[in-house]
């Protein structure tokens, strides 16, 4: 896989990449990340890749016209399956996203910042919007970074347990049940009997029971969905 990152603020993005699963990916030559500076498309030599809006308000807007420059450069390097918006608006960011997007082979995901885009950016040239929670960043680079390693994390042979990625919470609608490991018992706090007895099909029946009742007790619109 080859993710393309575009940002007008680019050192933003360089230690979450360096380090742990998604520096190993790319290591093990899983996954490549490539972070584009959009000003290197800038319209003049100031570097500028924004201005104000139309109509009035405060807040710059990132023009279209960089955006577009940068874009087109890369397609013309190679076919993308998804031109990703990063957007407080768009749609939510959840585990069957992210398995879907795990199997695609290259993407760009554009980051947004002040006031967000040109309208038009949306309305013609990228092809998903995705948004990690119904909050405001300052902008799109630590959603680029969290779309990338809910991904990433999914592409076999980046964990080194592939089961791992599967027994997550959310994989089947339901949060993952509670673990434990050594001591079995701390200052009189004792991890369950089940999980000491070595019944493999006993343990995994109670891992079940209590993601159910995890899931109905903390996020019970999961069960309806």
């Amino acid at each position: 896989m080859r993710i393309d990152i575009i940002t007008c603020l680019p050192d933003l993005l360089k230690s979450p990449f360096n380090h742990s699963i998604l520096k190993r990916a790319q290591d093990k030559k899983l996954v490549e990340i490539h972070v584009h500076d959009l000003r290197d498309y800038a319209i003049n030599k100031q570097r500028q890749v924004d201005d104000y809006q139309f109509g009035g308000g405060a807040g710059m807007v990132l023009m279209i016209e960089p955006i577009d420059k940068c874009i087109l450069k890369l397609k013309s390097e190679r076919e993308y399956d998804e031109i990703i918006y990063l957007s407080p608006d768009g749609e939510s960011l959840t585990q069957p996203v992210a398995n879907k997007l795990s199997l695609e082979k290259n993407m760009i995901m554009l980051c947004g910042h002040y006031k967000g885009v040109d309208e038009r950016v949306r309305e013609h040239i990228i092809t998903k919007e995705i948004s990690i929670g119904d909050y405001v960043l300052s902008g799109g680079e630590l959603a680029a970074i969290v779309l990338s390693d809910t991904i990433i994390r999914l592409i076999p042979g980046v964990l080194s347990d592939e089961t791992s990625a599967l027994s997550d919470s959310f994989q089947d609608n339901l949060i993952a049940p509670p673990v434990y490991t050594r001591p079995a018992d701390y200052k009189g706090l004792k991890v369950p009997e089940i999980l000491l007895s070595g019944h493999t099909g006993k343990i995994e029946e109670w891992r079940q029971s209590q993601s159910i009742q995890r899931t109905k007790e903390r996020r019970s619109g999961l069960i309806d969905d």
